[in-house]
């Protein structure tokens, strides 16, 4: 994290604790990170935004400052951590990346204290458009300590990256073990959470996708909503995303050019372009 931020923490319904980095001043606007991703990867998204918000970054159930997920972890401990952040901080902005963003949703459906909300690519499995099929083999690989498996497994599952859905199986995993290793070998803050430790707990996103495979959606949603993606997206990403503006005549819809799933995220794509669309939206103004 960097030299701006703070901490705090508030505490859940269930009583776990969710703590969260804090940077920047004004209104409040709580950002959701992504399934094998947490706070410490959206500083710089988090630092482009403090210009103008308070910038509220959460660590999510099982990852740095947060408490366990907890053996009754679903999609409803979610939207309860969502409302113990905007109780605590006064906040009635946020925005969610992928799993975050499907979080940022519901919670946005069920929480009349979200006025507006925003997400990039979000996880939708309610349309038809992500096929679950591949969660068996995910899980055994899991059960297995085969986390680079596991982790190409997930990535060809949900179609994410166009780079990865196209490349063969024999090539990715040995790619991601490195990846894994070389990782874990960088020095890196105290308290931040090596991606390594982080694969695992794509398990909590799976049960997401599983528990809202079978949801209404969101028409029924009164806050304002920005729907975003990238130009690189996949199609069964950007085919969810379309299912859900169709539902939402009245969102507004931005795509970035030459970026894909992980635009928001530090050193990866264009946080500062995201930020920009975040700030005009929340700030109800033209970019």
């Amino acid at each position: 994290m960097g030299n701006t931020a703070a901490t705090g923490a508030v505490t859940s319904a269930d009583g776990t604790t969710i703590g969260f980095h804090q940077f920047g001043r004004g209104r409040g606007v709580v950002l959701i990170s992504g399934g094998y991703l947490a706070a410490q990867h959206y500083t710089e998204l988090a630092e482009a935004l403090a210009d103008t918000f308070t910038v509220y970054v959460p660590d999510r159930r099982g990852r740095g400052l947060s408490g366990p997920p907890g053996e009754k972890y679903r999609m409803a401990r979610e939207c309860e951590d969502v409302h113990a952040l905007l109780t605590g901080t006064g906040a009635h902005a946020v925005w969610g990346h992928s799993s975050g963003g499907l979080i940022a949703l519901q919670a946005a459906l069920t929480l009349p204290e979200i006025h507006k909300v925003a997400v990039f690519e979000p996880a939708l499995s309610m349309y038809g458009t992500i096929d679950l099929s591949w969660i068996p083999r995910f899980e055994r690989e899991m059960d297995q300590g085969r986390l680079s498996a596991a982790l190409a497994t997930f990535t060809k599952g949900v179609g994410a990256s166009r780079g990865t859905d196209i490349m063969p199986r024999w090539l990715l995993v040995p790619m991601l073990d490195a990846y894994l290793r070389m990782e874990r070998r960088r020095s890196r803050p105290a308290g931040e959470a090596t991606v390594e430790s982080l694969v695992p707990l794509q398990r909590l996103d799976v049960r997401l996708f599983q528990e809202m495979a079978s949801s209404e959606g969101f028409a029924g949603l009164l806050a304002d909503v920005l729907l975003m993606d990238g130009e690189k997206t996949p199609p069964p990403v950007r085919r969810a995303l379309d299912a859900l503006q169709r539902t939402l005549p009245d969102a507004r819809r931005v795509t970035l050019r030459g970026v894909g799933h992980e635009a928001p995220v530090n050193g990866r794509g264009a946080p500062e372009r995201v930020a920009a669309e975040l700030r005009a939206f929340f700030n109800d103004r033209p970019a």
